[in-house]
């Protein structure tokens, strides 16, 4: 079996991409506990509603940031060709 240094960083991409879409589980884990928290705290309060929601939101734009930026550099991975 012959792999040539081509074939080798072409795998690697395809690994590190894989790897990298990864990241997309613990923002999606952590945003659900905090919606499960502000509903909570809701039922709780219901009078803060509106302060629950909208710090809940900015926290989940947040973590958010985290998956966004594994999908973009697995995309970059697989669709940018460093040898071509």
């Amino acid at each position: 079996m012959n792999i040539t240094g081509e074939d080798l960083i072409l795998a690697c991409s395809a690994i590190g991409a894989g790897l990298a879409l990864i990241a997309g589980i613990g923002p999606g884990i952590g945003q659900g506990i905090a919606a499960g928290h502000a509903a909570a705290a809701v039922g709780r309060n219901p009078g803060a509603k509106s302060d629950i929601t909208s710090t809940m939101l900015l926290g989940q734009a947040v973590a958010e940031t985290t998956g966004l930026y594994g999908l973009l550099i697995g995309m970059i991975l697989l669709f940018v060709k460093p040898l071509t």
